[in-house]
């Protein structure tokens, strides 16, 4: 790229670092970006700072959020003593949309992989146990993705969680999952919203 004018090059990489960007579609987007109108440009460079000034992570349970804590988590309609687990903050956003699940949430901000080596500390997964601890918590809903990394990590919770009811009695916690009907290998974000609500609406009780 030594023939491309710096500030294109630059930018073309810095498009290609994002996920699943080529270099391809790296070079369409810089040069839809030259092409647009200044004020346009300008909209989206603020954007993008806003989003890296302004949002931060709920200290509760680490969804992203402008407030600390999020809305949902300060919501006094939902239910305090249900908790539904997810991979990612665009996995709350799936379960939103349905309008069928009215509990709290907890962000694990990744899942398990050896491979990769993503173990437990780089996870969400200690702030989930102290939650369980210390809140009035009930029953808890695994709604990792429907692929290896996603019920690696659901097996290893509920081994961690059944550790834990020793140090709750006399409270009970209820440890379910999504009921099946998701596509295997998928993530949550995809889901439509009908096969995701079925699948709240009928999760499965672990036996925990």
């Amino acid at each position: 790229m030594s023939e491309l004018a710096p500030p294109v090059a630059a930018l073309i990489e810095e498009f290609s670092k994002l996920p699943g960007i080529g270099i391809k579609t790296a070079q369409r987007l810089t040069f839809y970006v030259l092409r647009s109108p200044a004020d346009q440009a300008r909209r989206l460079a603020e954007a993008i700072l806003r989003v890296k000034e302004s949002i931060i992570y709920c200290s509760r349970c680490f969804n992203i959020t402008e407030h600390d804590p999020c809305s949902i988590c300060q919501d006094p309609q939902r239910d305090r003593q249900l908790v539904c687990v997810v991979e990612e903050p665009l996995d709350v956003l799936a379960l939103e949309r349905t309008g069928a699940y009215k509990g709290l949430y907890h962000v694990l901000h990744g899942a398990l992989s050896p491979l990769e080596g993503i173990g437990p500390d780089n996870l969400r997964i200690k702030e989930l146990l102290e939650r369980v601890r210390h809140e009035e918590i009930h029953e808890i809903v695994l709604a990792t993705n429907p692929n290896f990394e996603g019920e690696y990590t659901a097996n290893y919770l509920v081994s961690r969680l059944r550790e834990l009811k020793s140090e709750l009695a006399p409270r009970q916690l209820k440890i379910t999952s999504l009921a099946r009907g998701l596509p295997i290998g998928g993530d949550l974000e995809y889901a439509d919203e009908g096969t995701l609500r079925r699948s709240i609406e009928g999760r499965l009780d672990l036996g925990a």
